[in-house]
Protein backbone atom coordinates (compact mmCIF):
# COMPACT_ATOMS: atom_id res chain seq x y z
CA UNK A 1 0.00 0.00 0.00
CA UNK A 2 1.41 3.25 -1.14
CA UNK A 3 1.80 6.11 1.62
CA UNK A 4 -0.84 8.47 3.20
CA UNK A 5 0.52 11.63 1.51
CA UNK A 6 0.22 10.16 -1.81
CA UNK A 7 -3.32 8.76 -0.97
CA UNK A 8 -4.84 12.34 0.01
CA UNK A 9 -3.25 13.94 -3.46
CA UNK A 10 -5.06 11.25 -5.08
CA UNK A 11 -8.26 11.65 -3.47
CA UNK A 12 -7.88 15.36 -3.83
CA UNK A 13 -6.97 14.95 -7.73
CA UNK A 14 -9.87 12.23 -7.49
CA UNK A 15 -7.14 9.49 -8.70
CA UNK A 16 -8.29 5.90 -8.43
CA UNK A 17 -5.53 2.83 -8.77
CA UNK A 18 -3.63 0.72 -7.54
CA UNK A 19 -0.43 2.41 -8.21
CA UNK A 20 0.70 5.37 -6.36
CA UNK A 21 1.30 8.80 -8.34
CA UNK A 22 5.16 9.31 -8.67
CA UNK A 23 5.51 12.34 -6.06
CA UNK A 24 8.77 13.65 -6.29
CA UNK A 25 9.30 16.82 -3.21
CA UNK A 26 12.09 18.95 -4.10
CA UNK A 27 14.45 19.01 -1.05
CA UNK A 28 16.54 21.60 -2.01
CA UNK A 29 17.21 24.14 -5.22
CA UNK A 30 19.91 26.40 -5.54
CA UNK A 31 21.30 29.33 -7.14
CA UNK A 32 23.54 27.07 -9.69
CA UNK A 33 20.54 25.85 -10.88
CA UNK A 34 20.50 22.69 -9.17
CA UNK A 35 17.75 20.95 -7.74
CA UNK A 36 17.47 17.75 -5.55
CA UNK A 37 14.43 15.84 -5.34
CA UNK A 38 13.04 12.16 -3.89
CA UNK A 39 9.95 9.95 -5.34
CA UNK A 40 7.87 9.18 -2.63
CA UNK A 41 7.65 5.33 -4.21
CA UNK A 42 11.10 4.43 -4.03
CA UNK A 43 13.52 1.57 -4.24
CA UNK A 44 16.55 0.26 -2.94
CA UNK A 45 19.53 1.29 -2.74
CA UNK A 46 18.91 4.35 -0.87
CA UNK A 47 19.42 7.81 -3.62
CA UNK A 48 18.11 10.74 -4.72
CA UNK A 49 17.34 12.67 -8.14
CA UNK A 50 19.58 15.57 -9.45
CA UNK A 51 18.18 18.23 -12.33
CA UNK A 52 20.80 20.55 -13.88
CA UNK A 53 19.81 22.61 -17.48
CA UNK A 54 17.07 19.54 -18.29
CA UNK A 55 19.44 16.49 -17.18
CA UNK A 56 18.77 14.58 -14.89
CA UNK A 57 20.33 12.01 -12.56
CA UNK A 58 20.16 9.64 -9.42
CA UNK A 59 23.05 9.76 -6.98
CA UNK A 60 23.78 7.69 -3.65
CA UNK A 61 23.88 9.46 -0.54
CA UNK A 62 27.56 9.58 -1.24
CA UNK A 63 27.64 11.63 -4.12
CA UNK A 64 28.31 9.22 -6.80
CA UNK A 65 26.14 8.90 -9.60
CA UNK A 66 24.13 6.02 -10.34
CA UNK A 67 22.33 6.34 -13.76
CA UNK A 68 21.58 9.39 -16.05
CA UNK A 69 23.92 12.42 -17.08
CA UNK A 70 24.88 15.96 -15.55
CA UNK A 71 27.19 17.08 -18.08
CA UNK A 72 28.48 20.11 -15.81
CA UNK A 73 31.52 19.14 -13.54
CA UNK A 74 30.67 22.32 -11.42
CA UNK A 75 27.30 20.71 -10.87
CA UNK A 76 28.54 17.06 -10.19
CA UNK A 77 31.06 18.70 -7.76
CA UNK A 78 28.11 20.81 -5.78
CA UNK A 79 26.06 17.49 -5.57
CA UNK A 80 28.67 15.79 -4.15
CA UNK A 81 29.86 17.88 -2.15
CA UNK A 82 26.18 18.56 -0.64
CA UNK A 83 25.41 14.77 -0.66
CA UNK A 84 28.44 14.25 1.73
CA UNK A 85 27.50 17.40 3.87
CA UNK A 86 23.80 16.61 4.21
CA UNK A 87 24.09 12.65 4.36
CA UNK A 88 22.12 12.73 7.78
CA UNK A 89 19.81 15.17 6.38
CA UNK A 90 19.24 12.23 3.19
CA UNK A 91 18.81 9.35 5.47
CA UNK A 92 16.24 11.16 7.66
CA UNK A 93 14.38 11.82 4.13
CA UNK A 94 14.90 8.89 2.90
CA UNK A 95 13.44 7.06 6.59
CA UNK A 96 10.32 9.71 5.86
CA UNK A 97 9.34 8.71 2.80
CA UNK A 98 9.75 5.45 3.08
CA UNK A 99 6.95 5.65 6.51
CA UNK A 100 4.99 7.91 4.22
CA UNK A 101 6.08 11.28 6.00
CA UNK A 102 6.56 14.81 4.99
CA UNK A 103 10.05 15.17 3.41
CA UNK A 104 12.23 18.46 5.06
CA UNK A 105 13.98 20.89 2.49
CA UNK A 106 17.81 20.48 2.63
CA UNK A 107 19.29 24.15 2.84
CA UNK A 108 22.30 24.82 0.07
CA UNK A 109 26.23 25.13 1.43
CA UNK A 110 27.13 28.03 2.44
Amino acid sequence: MWNRAAQHLAADAGWWSREPPRLKPTLAGWASGILIRMYYVEHEPAHFHAEHQGQNARFTFDGELLTGEISSGTALRLIKLSAVAHRAELDANWENMKAGRPLARIEPLQ
